[in-house]
């Protein structure tokens, strides 16, 4: 039997709290998918871990793999952060994973369908119309639009947390332009550079087929007329904070990457605009926000989509992935009724428990929130990337009056879920390995059949006691190893 782990170098600093730990049970005992690590970690010395560590931070410079901080008056342009010791999931956990993910995919492009058509769900009051409607992601003009295979979703990047009995429960699904798989495929390759005997001897799945996998997800939405389709991927351009993605995704996948600028809409057929003039597009995945893709339906002062474009979507000429509207299935206050959509569609119970999440558009729910401000995390509905929130036991007292008086003026705007203690995985910080805060993005893909690369993207709350792992707000992220078990 494992012995419990005596803290030597470099664990000198590495701490167990209450918080369920990736790597030592609550005794200190090493888990047995981390024993092989430990023994490699014990058996490197400081430098050799620092020198493998300045080794992964060269590869993702050379690589120029970064992101963009919005609203900061220093340099934007960042190094991802990366975190030098890997993230360890059982075959068996997969599983469970993989099983309750599809369930997830398969329920709400359901769900998307239905309230774009004969929205059976509102009419049977298992999701309440008005929290429909009053979604500012709801489009009126995709209602009764048929779209490629009744396929709203083709790729959803869903946030997990392990709670602390060391189950994973859903902390919010990512529907519009999910973003960060290119670095979960960065990580890979640097791992595989810095650790190359460790990671060959350990049995960790694949996930290099995952532009593969996209590609044949993409292909499966082209019009059936089109049995050899031309597929682009459509970026803002390189202002955008997921520029880098943009461009490996469409490397990756051996496709055009364009801006709106590239295209052209005539007779309700989209085209390219190339050196050997204009060339037919079937399908766009688009990394474009809604309101920028078509000046003539949306914004008229968008520069970023293609005037034209809804038409040809509508008369079937084009695909988009994800499909237009599907922004209503990531509002954080619909989140709350998967579970009940789960259940209506499939006849299922969920498999991926949601985490509690109080509305506060309601108002007994509401009364609450404001009344355990300083225990609660608050988050509004519409943004991502960490902006919009308030973490209750990290706050002071004058961000929780600025938010009552937010929750006050537009309670619909806000959703609260208790603070949940993620779970923390060893990561190498100034010379030491510590425990920081993690959780879990897989990305779910939907097309002639559900693909999850066995995989995700681990994110890092790299700051001492941080619960915040979005990189725009000083996270990173670890490579992610599902074992062949």
């Amino acid at each position: 039997m494992p012995e419990p782990i005596s803290f030597q170098p470099p664990f000198t600093r590495y701490q167990l709290d209450s918080s369920f730990d990736e790597m030592f049970d609550g005794a200190g005992t090493c888990r047995p998918p981390y024993q092989a690590l430990l023994k490699r970690l014990f058996k490197l010395s400081p430098e050799e871990l620092k020198q493998r560590q300045q080794s992964a931070d060269l590869s993702f410079l050379h690589q120029g793999i970064t992101f963009t901080v919005y609203g900061r008056e220093e340099g934007t342009e960042r190094i991802f952060p990366y975190d030098l010791l890997p993230r360890i999931i059982t075959g068996s956990e997969w599983a469970t994973l993989e099983q309750g993910l599809t369930q997830r995919i398969n329920a709400l492009n359901l769900f998307l369908k239905d309230i774009y058509h004969e929205g059976c769900i509102l009419s049977d009051g298992i999701v309440p119309r008005e929290l429909i409607y009053s979604c500012r992601h709801f489009r009126r003009e995709m209602r009764g639009i048929n779209v490629p295979r009744d396929i709203y979703v083709s790729v959803i990047g869903t946030d997990l947390v392990r709670l602390d009995d060391g189950q994973f429960a859903v902390l919010e699904d990512n529907l519009r332009v999910p973003s960060g798989v290119s670095y979960m495929l960065a990580n890979r390759q640097v791992m595989k550079h810095v650790f190359p005997r460790l990671f060959g001897n350990y049995g960790v799945r694949p996930i290099d087929h995952y532009g593969q996998a996209l590609l044949a997800t993409l292909r499966a939405l082209a019009p059936a007329h089109r049995p050899d389709p031309t597929i682009v991927l459509l970026t803002p351009g390189v202002f955008n904070s997921a520029y880098f993605e943009h461009t490996f995704l469409a490397r990756l996948m051996g496709v055009e990457l364009v801006e709106g600028r590239d295209l052209v809409v005539h007779d309700n057929v989209v085209y390219m605009r190339t050196t050997a003039g204009l060339k037919r597009v079937d399908v766009i995945y688009r990394r474009v926000d809604d309101d920028f893709l078509d000046p003539l339906v949306f914004r008229p002062d968008s520069q970023l989509g293609v005037a034209g474009l809804i038409n040809a979507y509508r008369a079937g000429n084009v695909a988009l992935a994800n499909a237009i509207g599907t922004g209503i299935a990531d509002d954080k206050a619909l989140y709350a009724y998967v579970p009940a959509i789960i259940r209506y569609y499939l006849s299922e119970e969920p498999i991926l428990p949601n985490v509690e999440t109080y509305l506060l558009s309601d108002e007994s729910q509401r009364q609450y929130v404001l009344e355990n401000l300083d225990k609660l995390v608050v988050k509004a509905v519409g943004e991502s990337g960490g902006y919009g929130m308030l973490i209750g036991p990290h706050s002071t007292a004058a961000e929780r009056e600025e938010f009552r008086e937010r929750i006050l003026a537009d309670p619909r705007n806000y959703i609260a879920q208790p603070t949940l203690a993620l779970s923390r995985a060893p990561c190498f910080i100034d010379g030491e390995v510590e425990a920081r805060h993690v959780d879990l993005r897989p990305y779910i893909l939907k097309g002639d059949q559900v693909t999850i690369v066995p995989g995700g993207l681990t994110r890092v709350a790299l700051k001492r006691g941080s619960l915040v792992v979005n990189s725009s707000q000083g996270g990173g992220s670890k490579d992610t190893w599902v074992l062949a078990e």
